[in-house]
């Protein structure tokens, strides 16, 4: 019986193969493409921080609040519907503007409608939404009541004082000692009180305060007389970067701004009138007799956006309007109305 050498081996041990040698070399900045550059503004809130540990603001509502109240701010169910979309109307009228100044006038043909309502409206709404300076100038040839409507002066200064010392502005504190001020931060250069006086501004003169304006403000309105005719008239459509029509809610008033229109786009101011906005103001309560349906088509395929400012008691009174205390809905038509011309602004910059 043969037997086989049996003997007992012991495995060499495994020699990990040599690891590869890694070299770590920065490259300098001279060596990087140009496609491989980040600039700072990559370095956003929501790329860098972790939304687990991102607190998300107190919410706007009533519910949302409540709940976000009683469960010791664990639950956070974000803002109502109607908080959105008041924070994305603002996000609207407060959108930046480039560029120097942009001038608005608000125009009727007729008196009564309310024209300087609408300025006074449109002007707050802005200032209040927005971080750069707004005013509203007052430039009936006539005596006109825009520094009555929105916060009556106490100095009695005018565009007159205005234009007098034109030349010696140095800085805005010079501006701020003529214009009042409201509580939306809207300020108001004011017509003359003496009407004998204010039938001498002129087409200089209103150029001579819209040059002024236009080193401290970024949005100018400008409530214009009624007509379109008299002597500020040019230079008011000259610079205009967007026309406000304003329109009663009758038959007559609303030919005549569909008239205005006409008489615009027949004397070299098309662009404007195609691009201009009609606001429908309703000045006295009750259903109007006019189909506003109607209205609103008509004037829809003339400029390019129409909107609708509702009754409110506050206006009708005739006294200061204060933004705060209007109706909701009179608000919410104002924001509108002055988000649309912030987007046509922007629109016609871009």
């Amino acid at each position: 019986m043969s037997t086989s050498d049996s003997r007992s081996v012991t495995p060499s041990p495994v020699q990990p193969a040599p690891a590869a040698e890694v070299t770590l070399a920065s490259k300098r900045l001279g060596e990087l493409s140009e496609s491989a550059r980040e600039s700072a503004d990559l370095l956003t809130a929501d790329r860098l921080l972790d939304p687990h540990h991102v607190t998300k603001p107190e919410p706007e509502g009533g519910w949302s609040h409540f709940l976000y109240t009683v469960s010791g701010r664990r639950i956070n169910i974000g803002d109502s519907r109607r908080a959105r979309e008041r924070k994305a109307l603002t996000a609207r009228i407060g959108a930046p503007l480039t560029g120097g100044a942009r001038f608005i006038p608000v125009l009727s043909r007729k008196g009564g409608v309310g024209k300087t309502t609408i300025t006074a409206l449109l002007g707050m709404a802005l200032a209040d939404a927005r971080e750069d300076r707004v005013i509203a100038v007052d430039a009936n040839p006539d005596r006109g009541t825009l520094a009555d409507r929105v916060v009556r002066p106490q100095h009695g200064k005018s565009v007159r004082d205005l234009v007098r010392i034109r030349d010696e502005v140095r800085g805005y504190h010079d501006i701020s000692a003529i214009v009042a001020r409201d509580a939306t931060r809207l300020d108001v250069l004011a017509s003359d009180a003496d009407p004998h006086v204010a039938e001498a501004f002129s087409d200089t003169d209103y150029r001579d305060v819209a040059a002024v304006a236009a080193h401290y403000y970024s949005l100018v309105l400008t409530d214009t007389g009624t007509g379109i005719v008299h002597s500020v008239m040019s230079a008011t459509l000259d610079l205009a970067d967007q026309l406000v029509i304003v329109s009663g809610l009758s038959v007559d008033e609303a030919r005549l701004a569909s008239e205005t229109l006409t008489w615009l786009e027949t004397n070299g101011y098309t662009e404007q009138a195609r691009n201009a906005i009609v606001v429908l103001n309703q000045s006295t309560p009750g259903s109007p007799l006019v189909r506003l349906n109607e209205l609103q088509a008509h004037f829809a395929t003339r400029v390019r956006s129409v909107v609708r400012v509702p009754y409110d008691p506050q206006i009708a009174g005739g006294g200061s309007i204060v933004f705060a205390n209007l109706q909701p809905e009179t608000r919410t038509a104002a924001r509108e109305l002055a988000a649309l011309l912030v987007e046509g602004l922007r629109a016609k910059a871009a």
